[in-house]
């Protein structure tokens, strides 16, 4: 089985001030994030994967990129890799295709994704290629479109692939390990903060709006958050 090395030198200048910010500022995310989202969302219940339709009021999903070649052409033996910024991203069992949009933490909060069909990534966040916790964020729903990028991220299960495209052309696939619906509060009380924290192996964590919609204050009650470990390469066959 192939083994991926990662650089160390990148992941360093990356100071656990600088990523523990992500992680207050995931807090800070859990107050103002769900706003952005529908406030007329799809209705609970609704069993298995819902497909995603766009209207004439949100642009089609769409990757955007050139994608690297399939797991697995990498020759045998240890692989240097270099890190890459995420440019996009698939997930098939959840009808995700879509582009990568590079975000920052400003004061203390990370941005909202721009639209309803691409995927927030954070710099202050690792890198594909480097050991540390990649983290994403997409809207489930957006305001006058409906279901939106992130809308199915409740239906993955263990096991499900995800697989991002670096801007190099480079791919690398994860496995989802965790998928779990926690309130607003018990994030605010930490547990949001150790899921965007640094990690020791190579992870990806994905954030959205879940559960309860509150129409009074026009915002959920809590958020998904999937946990994801990257899969080694596989020898060339």
């Amino acid at each position: 089985m192939t083994q991926q090395t990662f650089p160390s030198s990148r992941s360093r200048r990356r100071t656990l001030a600088a990523v523990t910010a992500s992680a207050a500022a995931a807090t800070a995310m859990v107050a103002s994030h769900a706003r952005a989202q529908d406030d007329t969302p799809t209705p609970e219940g609704t069993p298995g994967i819902v497909p995603i339709q766009s209207t004439t009021l949100g642009p089609m999903p769409t990757t955007g990129a050139i994608r690297g070649a399939p797991v697995g052409t990498q020759p045998t033996g240890v692989i240097a890799v270099t890190a890459t910024q995420p440019a996009s991203i698939q997930v098939s069992t959840a009808q995700i295709d879509a582009k990568i949009e590079v975000l920052n933490i400003v004061n203390g909060v990370m941005e909202n994704p721009t639209g309803p069909w691409v995927v927030s990534w954070y710099r202050q966040t690792a890198e594909l290629g480097e050991v540390g916790n990649v983290v994403l964020a997409g809207h489930v729903d957006y305001w006058n479109v409906g279901p939106s990028v992130f809308y199915n991220v409740r239906t993955l299960t263990e096991g499900d692939e995800i697989t991002l495209t670096g801007e190099d052309g480079a791919t690398f696939t994860y496995a989802v390990q965790t998928n779990d619906t926690y309130g607003v509060q018990d994030l605010i009380g930490g547990t949001l903060a150790e899921v965007v924290s640094p990690t020791e192996t190579a992870m990806l964590t994905m954030l959205t709006c879940g559960g309860e919609f509150d129409y009074v204050n026009g915002e959920y009650l809590s958020r998904t958050v999937v946990r994801a470990a990257l899969k080694p390469a596989e020898p060339a066959s």
